[in-house]
């Protein structure tokens, strides 16, 4: 099968580096000059060090991965829909493997990449994921959401391998805003590690954070289900348990009283949440869905205290379990 992946970090690589390995005939795009070099050299070591890659070739010129028969895309959220307009158009299912909401217009990427690239089907891959693992072939189960069926199961059949194990589903609202979610939230947990509050703490706050999930996907049209597996719950532990985790880790800087802004200063990865959360709690609001740890994680990277954010939390009404 003809592949295209679109972004050069470390998942877009990972990604073409399971789909190479599956013999699938793969085409990524990378912005930058020396990403492509890289890869094409045999590693990115720029967002994937130390893992060789091959198989697979790296271009900057998008227009070869408009005659693809699938292309993942793998771009930044708030980059998506701006690279998917300068791809000439295209009628490959588009399977979109970031995570995150569209900032101003509050909209899901599969709304944005419909919007882009309206001849296409979009589909989302989402899952418990940590790129180096999934390169290096170490087992991994992802969720594949197409609105049809048939398409979902194509897909999720023809990019299977014993090590990537692929699970079919049609709820592709559910399994993006899983993954856009936990991102928030795998801050705030990080926070939790950062200011030593413990591990009861952090089990409280994934539990009560996957209530918030829930709550927010349920409004959005989602299906419980969905947020229960893989690319909801599944990824939530996954990112709130690890310092592999970009936005564990910036949310464990933001615990120990360490600003936003000198975080993400020195990054050149991308700690999603950090946007995220913005929008996230903007959209609730909205719809008036109570979200509060997510509107914890804005307020701290908004600047405010870290210890104040915490007090202001623990010092909720108290209130039924199931609301």
């Amino acid at each position: 099968m003809n592949i295209g992946v679109i972004g050069g970090g470390a998942w877009g690589t990972a990604l073409a580096q399971v789909l190479a390995s599956g013999g699938h005939d793969v085409t990524l795009w990378a912005l930058e000059p020396e990403v492509v070099a890289g890869i094409n050299a045999g590693e990115n070591a720029i967002y994937l060090p130390g893992v060789p890659l091959s198989g697979f070739r790296a271009t900057g010129d998008l227009a070869p991965l408009a005659g693809a028969e699938a292309i993942l895309v793998v771009t930044p959220a708030q980059h998506t829909r701006g690279v998917l307009a300068k791809l000439p158009a295209t009628r490959a299912p588009l399977l979109l493997c970031s995570k995150g909401i569209e900032a101003g217009s509050h909209k899901l990427l599969s709304e944005v990449a419909a919007e882009a690239q309206p001849g296409a089907a979009v589909g989302v891959l989402s899952g418990p994921t940590f790129a180096a693992e999934v390169a290096r072939g170490l087992p991994t189960a992802v969720t594949i959401a197409m609105e049809d069926a048939d398409a979902a199961e194509r897909m999720a059949e023809a990019i299977a391998l014993p090590s990537f194990r692929t699970y079919a589903s049609t709820d592709v609202i559910g399994a993006e805003i899983g993954g856009a979610v936990k991102n928030v939230l795998a801050i705030a947990c990080g926070v939790v590690e950062g200011a030593g509050l413990g591990q009861n703490a952090r089990a409280a706050l994934i539990a009560r954070g996957f209530a918030e999930m829930t709550r927010f996907g349920l409004a959005r049209g989602s299906r419980a289900e969905t947020l229960a597996g893989l690319s909801g719950l599944g990824d939530l532990v996954l990112t709130c348990s690890s310092t592999a985790s970009r936005n564990f880790s910036l949310g464990v800087g933001l615990g120990q009283g360490r600003a936003a802004t000198e975080l993400m200063a020195d990054r050149r990865t991308v700690a999603e949440g950090a946007f995220t959360a913005p929008v996230l709690c903007e959209a609730a609001e909205a719809a008036g869905i109570d979200m509060p740890v997510a509107q914890g994680v804005r307020a701290l990277l908004e600047g405010a205290d870290v210890r104040a954010v915490i007090g202001e939390l623990l010092a909720r009404p108290l209130t039924r379990e199931h609301v």
